[in-house]
């Protein structure tokens, strides 16, 4: 399996035949620059909630390339209406299955809504499951003690989990997620984009070591074999 990092919370895992994309917001992040938009061909788009810093590109990748958007039922429809012609519009708790793969949407504790305020519905995160490999993709959130039921239920053999405070829990919670979660690997999100969530990343490295936890605070641009 392979993830690339786009910057904030925007990652493509590649396993097999599928190129699953999160959360696109690259334009408009000065420090995602160097990332061609035009070379990103998902096969699905993911998107957590509503907030500019997670849609951004989502609708011009989306016609550059043909990929559905799967997020829930208000975000597909207001894409639906900016004539994105492929969406996969569910609600927390549901299950999207094709061939291999499988993404069910979990709760998030956040806030959701678009740049124009219109209500994007609840936020969510992501269990996924390629029946051989299964990890989830928390979007924004803080902690919350059904992490533990969410390992327990998908199982995931590693987490991406926001970091970076002030909009979502810090990485002291994100480190109880991942014992929540079961996992020992974390590759964190959410950090670094702007002066409020800008991270030490030493002192966080130190903390998840401290805790018996791997995280992987990526580059942009990098590739990270999972």
């Amino acid at each position: 399996m392979e993830v690339i990092y786009y910057g904030h919370s925007c990652f493509e895992v590649h396993y097999n035949e599928h190129r699953i994309l999160f959360d696109p917001f690259i334009r408009p992040n000065p420090k995602a620059a160097s990332i061609d938009l035009s070379s990103i061909n998902p096969t699905l788009i993911a998107i957590s909630h509503a907030h500019g810093d997670h849609i951004a590109d989502a609708e011009s990748i989306a016609k550059q390339c043909g990929a559905p958007i799967l997020a829930n039922y208000e975000i597909t429809s207001w894409f639906a209406e900016k004539g994105v012609e492929q969406t996969i519009g569910m609600n927390t708790g549901g299950t999207y299955r094709s061939s291999d793969l499988s993404i069910s949407l979990t709760q998030a504790l956040h806030s959701s809504s678009f740049p124009d305020g219109r209500y994007g519905g609840n936020p969510n995160g992501f269990a996924l499951n390629f029946g051989t490999r299964r990890f989830y993709y928390a979007g924004d959130t803080d902690l919350f003690g059904d992490m533990r039921l969410i390992g327990q239920h998908y199982n995931p053999e590693f987490a991406f989990l926001p970091i970076g405070d002030h909009f979502t829990m810090g990485y002291e919670r994100a480190a109880e997620a991942a014992k929540l979660l079961n996992v020992k690997s974390v590759i964190g999100m959410h950090f670094d984009t702007f002066p409020p969530i800008e991270i030490d990343h030493e002192k966080v490295q130190q903390h998840f070591s401290r805790e018996g936890i791997r995280l992987i605070i990526p580059s942009i641009g990098e590739t990270i074999k999972m």
